[in-house]
């Protein structure tokens, strides 16, 4: 238990690292007005219209890096400081966001997976701490058998952080070819864009990566026991 433990804690330094760096470029990208002196909110619906899209509505939500697209309610819902922000760094998060409803609306491979795992992996992340803790403490009694059960249900969020990772990156893609085609930046805007996204699809890696750590460690404590 120890071993994830430790995994843990490394990936947690590594994630505020991550965290820290992209917190850094935004509030620096955020000082850099675009020369076209659009709004997140006004990039956002003109990169949807750009792409057929006519029932999504770009809406404001409180926080900082809280935005995000949701499929159920068919919104673009961006922090209050990209919505109206009139800079590299809410241009960057306006199109990323838009580029994830493109993806809804072309039914991209990859989200729809993503998707399907949402309600299996909610349960999974409710018990899997439960079941893995205590696989580990009657492994000596009863065997490996209920830490496997844990297991099983971890690598259904592990699969799921997988998964994220070419949503995330394709959204990304799709922002940044759409702002550059359209002309939405300049060459220098644009760098910062490409930057701004770069350091936000690096927390997903992070966390993709913590999780696979985990899962191994959990393999290798199991199967230690089923030789014992």
């Amino acid at each position: 238990m120890w071993g994830a433990y430790l995994i843990g804690i490394i990936i947690f330094f590594v994630s505020m690292l991550v965290s820290q760096q992209l917190k850094s470029r935004f509030a620096k990208y955020a000082h850099t007005p675009l020369q076209n002196g659009m709004s997140g909110k006004e990039i956002a619906e003109r990169m949807l219209a750009d792409n057929g899209i006519r029932d999504v509505k770009v809406v404001s939500i409180q926080g900082q890096l809280t935005d995000h697209y949701d499929p159920a309610k068919r919104t673009v819902n961006l922090s209050e400081p990209v919505y109206s922000g009139r800079n590299a760094a809410s241009a960057a998060v306006a199109a990323h966001e838009c580029g994830h409803a493109v993806q809804h609306a072309q039914a991209y491979a990859w989200l729809n997976m993503r998707s399907k795992l949402v309600p299996v992996v909610s349960v999974s992340s409710r018990y899997l701490q439960w079941v893995i803790l205590a696989g580990i403490l009657l492994m000596g009694a009863i065997g490996p058998g209920l830490l496997w059960v844990g297991i099983a249900l971890f690598a259904m969020t592990t699969l799921f952080s997988l998964i994220t990772l070419p949503v995330e990156y394709d959204a990304s893609n799709r922002a940044l070819a759409w702002i550059r085609k359209e002309h939405i930046v300049t060459a220098s805007e644009y760098a910062m864009s490409a930057d701004a996204l770069k350091w936000a699809a690096r927390t997903y890696l992070v966390a993709a990566i913590g999780s696979i750590a985990t899962l191994v460690y959990y393999v290798m404590l199991a199967m230690g026991g089923r030789r014992n």
